[in-house]
């Protein structure tokens, strides 16, 4: 019997020493995450995002970014592929497999595909469907994590390097989003690529997983989600090197929406000034309590994945106005329809983006 608890004590302490002291991919900093404000207000619980109806998309997965473009829509899916087909979801192809992810495209006034690829970089993608490699690096740093991308009408290409610490090649995509947000070392980005120059230089940085981006229609102001710290900012497109962690904060971005009910994702603009954010996850109890104790989300890393505390899924997708109104708010409680990452809008449907789903989701205007 002694024995026996001898084995059992040293069980117990080498369970301790495992908790307390194996090796994570993660360094948590400590911050401090503001109350969440719950689903209230204009984000009162509703059911307009419910009942979706679909496009089967066959084995693929994860429709994540969706255009509309010279009546034909694209979707970039988890297998490196960009499908297109007709807007009823017909005639699909695979316009192009990059062989990385395409978390976010747009085109170009020459309509090339220009594609921000979180295992590739900058791509753009022409008529005859080849992929070239416009950026992977920025002042000889690699671009880790490239997840969104805007074209401006001048032919300057904006783009977000989500984290420099986690890389998709790595980690898989999600899984390094979810070991940036949960070590908060803030090493986001924003990028611009001028394809005259064929350089490329940082906007802004210091933010903690940047993610979507979009342009103001004056094409003066990108707005930067991000995602780690629940908030939307507004920066000013001539910005360079800037540090939006800085304190105070620096005078060429402000924070536009702020304390968010969740974790925000992609940006897309739509009709009448609008424009569309997704919330990947609602807020986490758990995960804002431990914003201040590191140690102990070192602890939760130690963890089985299965244990981590990921948010449970929630359909939600807003709209918002340049001067930060929320005009549009549609909710599916259920989850059905998972990670609804934005919405994109075109004359008579919605068409909801999402990280896993297995179909193209959308609604009738």
């Amino acid at each position: 019997m002694r024995a026996l608890g001898r084995g059992l004590l040293l069980l117990a302490l080498a369970g301790v020493a495992y908790m307390a002291f194996w090796p994570v991919p993660a360094a948590p900093v400590a911050w401090q995450a503001p109350p969440a404000p719950g689903y209230v207000g204009v984000h009162a619980p509703n059911q307009r995002l419910a009942g979706l109806k679909l496009i089967p998309i066959g084995a693929e997965v994860g429709p994540e970014h969706l255009v509309l473009r010279d009546g034909k829509l694209y979707a970039a899916v988890a297998s490196g592929k960009i499908l297109r087909m007709n807007p009823d979801g017909s005639a699909q192809e695979v316009f192009v497999q990059t062989g990385g992810r395409v978390l976010g495209f747009d085109f170009d006034a020459q309509g090339r595909l220009i594609a921000a690829d979180a295992l590739k970089g900058l791509l753009s993608i022409g008529p005859d469907r080849q992929v070239r490699v416009l950026a992977d690096q920025v002042d000889g740093d690699p671009i880790r994590y490239a997840d969104a991308v805007v074209v401006a009408r001048s032919g300057t290409i904006y783009f977000s390097d989500a984290s420099t610490r986690f890389h998709p090649k790595v980690n898989g995509t999600f899984e390094a989003s979810v070991l940036d947000i949960i070590e908060q070392s803030s090493t986001g980005r924003i990028l611009a690529y001028d394809p005259a120059t064929g350089k490329t230089r940082i906007v802004a940085r210091g933010f903690s997983f940047a993610n979507g981006v979009a342009l103001s229609a004056d094409e003066q102001t990108l707005f930067v989600n991000e995602t780690g710290r629940y908030r939307v900012w507004a920066v000013s497109v001539a910005a360079q090197q800037l540090d939006v962690a800085a304190s105070p904060p620096p005078a060429q971005a402000r924070v536009l929406l702020d304390n968010l009910p969740g974790y925000p994702d992609n940006l897309m603009r739509g009709s009448d000034g609008r424009i569309w954010l997704g919330f990947a996850k609602p807020r986490s109890a758990t995960v804002d309590q431990l914003a201040d104790k590191p140690f102990l989300r070192r602890m939760v890393l130690r963890l089985p994945r299965a244990l981590w505390p990921v948010p449970k899924p929630y359909g939600h997708v807003i709209a918002f106005t340049e001067d930060g109104k929320i005009v549009a708010d549609l909710q599916d409680p259920s989850g059905a329809y998972p990670e609804t990452t934005s919405i994109t809008e075109t004359a008579d449907r919605y068409y909801v983006q999402s990280l896993h789903a297995h179909a193209i989701g959308w609604l009738p205007k």
